[in-house]
């Protein structure tokens, strides 16, 4: 079974763990999961995350912010994700074009259009099945990240944690705007409380949506 599944939210929402814990759940079921991210996901990718995660580079212009994203995708998506959908699997990624909606979009204020069309060429046509929408007040969300980064020592990919909470603020709404504009295709989940009770809003939901699929 063929499937793209997204996993978008501001920072800090818990898109990581609650990605893995649901591939484990599928797996445990028999499908073939394929867990990627971005930007990264392949090697090419993945040097171009280390650019644009670096709080060394505060000096990034907007526009070669989005290019990077545009180009990591562009590699991502021949080289990982077309090829697993392709061989029948179920794919869960760590944010997609949404995100760059959101970020480069709503929070940086660069032209939705544009964006729209670079991220129509850098998917090759590729649109995500379900994404879930994990949604949590800025706040909250980026004093997780903050305690997150410190605790694994990720300080080399924490350039967007030292953004302001209003523009954590503009890209939340960004994405509740984005969702409610595409009902049929994304699913808000309450990020706040413990990660099982998460994960158990997120089995529901994905449980409705492999039953109105026909899917077991």
């Amino acid at each position: 079974m063929s499937l793209f599944i997204t996993f978008e939210g501001i920072e800090g929402c818990g898109k990581t763990t609650q990605l893995a814990l649901l591939r484990e759940t599928l797996g445990r079921r028999g499908h073939a999961v394929l867990a990627t991210r971005e930007p990264g996901g392949c090697p090419i990718a993945d040097a171009i995350r280390r650019i644009l995660l670096d709080p060394a580079h505060q000096a990034m212009i907007p526009r070669a912010e989005l290019l990077l994203y545009a180009a990591a995708r562009a590699q991502h998506v021949a080289e990982v994700i077309l090829p697993a959908l392709a061989a029948g699997h179920i794919v869960l990624c760590d944010r997609f074009t949404d995100a760059t909606l959101a970020y480069q979009g709503y929070g940086r204020g660069l032209d939705q259009d544009m964006i729209e069309q670079l991220n129509d060429l850098a998917s090759d046509g590729c649109r995500p099945d379900l994404t879930l929408l994990l949604d949590m007040p800025a706040a909250a969300g980026l004093h997780r990240a903050i305690q997150r980064n410190s605790h694994h020592n990720l300080a080399a990919e924490a350039r967007f944690e030292l953004e302001t909470e209003t523009f954590h603020d503009r890209v939340r709404q960004g994405y509740l705007e984005l969702a409610n504009r595409q009902p049929e295709r994304f699913r808000i989940i309450d990020a706040r409380g413990g990660v099982e009770e998460v994960a158990g809003r997120i089995a529901l939901t994905v449980e409705d949506f492999f039953t109105a699929r026909g899917c077991s």
